[in-house]
């Protein structure tokens, strides 16, 4: 498959995808194309092969990542669309421009080498590119809060560390009172063209100064001439209310600084939350368990249960509650975005032990007049 097939054909339109597709939707759309104009289901049908070529040809290059990266590369030189000249195209019926016309400004379209500002070794006028604003870099960061603070939302106060230009040089990466000088090699571009395997060249950052354009005689002692060092700084980082615990929330341009008027980067909180020694947390509920008597929950009862912020409210227990049952009290969980999730209070009965001589002849008589049947009789039944 040659690059000029890469830049004559959009293979994206070919699938009918997007140029921002997940491998996912290219697979999917490149099995629904093929069952439709496979060879075996349209029996002497040209186009219909035709078609499956020419599917099976986008699918090779999408699917495969290094591929895909290459394809994608070659024609944001170019932009889509673009199309080699053909023989007896040109004007004047003469045979039009060959090849090696295009590759060197020759030919009856010698400007064609300004149009491709010397990429491919024309003769067209060169233009070193400037260097342009660099994005800083993200950072990472953790807190630790309390649970009460994770359902509530907090502010807290964290540290950290990031990229930041040397306070000595001031970013130039030059020792004070010197500058840095523009490099020869690139012309102060940082990028130099090299020639690939391929039939065109390719940009990549100067060898001379590694990209920066310019080259440094005497560099900086504090920073070693890279002209960026460390920047420690405290900050106020609000959490928001509901966080979950390893949660990782993005606080915009809040990272490193950027280069050359670039925007700063983003920082990377993740949280940990204590976990409360009383309550538990599903999702948007609260999980509570409720220690209660033998009397109360065969009886049935009307308890007082905990709530956060050290209210309380006022549970009904059933008579004949077993035990593990949980029971619902809506409007008491964590305060989300979507409405305010449940307290789901689960009831653990308590067996009583140590029991006075008097307690346990009352507990035998209590035996002897519920009376009922063994509740271990269907056990048995099963396994006879």
């Amino acid at each position: 498959m040659s690059t000029k097939d890469w830049l004559e054909k959009d293979y994206y339109k070919i699938l009918g995808v997007s140029s921002d597709a997940k491998p996912d939707e290219i697979k999917r759309a490149f099995r629904k194309l093929a069952r439709e104009f496979h060879p075996d289901q349209n029996a002497d049908n040209a186009s219909a092969e035709a078609r499956f070529k020419e599917i099976s040809e986008a699918n090779a290059v999408l699917s495969d990542p290094a591929k895909r990266k290459e394809y994608d590369e070659a024609r944001s030189l170019f932009g889509s669309g673009f199309r080699f000249p053909r023989p007896g195209s040109g004007g004047g019926g003469g045979s039009g421009p060959s090849m090696e016309d295009l590759f060197h400004g020759g030919g009856p379209d010698a400007n064609l080498g300004d149009l491709f500002g010397g990429l491919f070794g024309g003769g067209g006028t060169r233009r070193a590119p400037t260097r342009g604003p660099r994005r800083g870099a993200d950072i990472e960061g953790e807190v630790t809060i309390d649970f009460a603070d994770a359902l509530a939302g907090s502010t807290v106060s964290m540290q950290t560390v990031s990229d930041a230009a040397c306070d000595a040089c001031h970013g130039t990466g030059a020792r004070a009172g010197t500058v840095p000088k523009v490099c020869r090699t690139c012309q102060g571009s940082g990028m130099q063209t090299s020639t690939s395997s391929g039939m065109f060249s390719v940009a990549e950052p100067c060898r001379d100064c590694r990209g920066r354009g310019l080259v440094i005689d005497d560099p900086c002692p504090v920073c070693g001439g890279t002209g960026r060092g460390h920047s420690a700084r405290t900050m106020q980082v609000r959490i928001p209310a509901g966080v979950t615990d390893g949660q990782r929330i993005r606080i915009k341009a809040k990272g490193g600084a950027g280069e050359n008027s670039g925007a700063a980067g983003d920082l990377y909180v993740t949280v940990h939350v204590r976990p409360h020694p009383v309550f538990g947390r599903k999702g948007d509920q609260l999980t509570l368990t409720v220690p209660v008597t033998f009397a109360e929950a065969a009886l049935g009862a009307e308890i007082e249960v905990p709530a956060l912020q050290g209210n309380r409210v006022r549970l009904r227990i059933p008579a004949g509650t077993p035990n593990g049952r949980t029971f619902r009290v809506r409007g008491r969980g964590v305060v989300a975005a979507s409405g305010t999730g449940d307290l789901l209070v689960t009831v653990d009965v308590q067996v009583p032990g140590g029991l006075s001589a008097e307690a346990a002849e009352a507990l035998r008589h209590f035996a002897s007049l519920a009376g009922g049947n063994d509740p271990r009789a269907a056990l048995f039944e099963a396994t006879s």
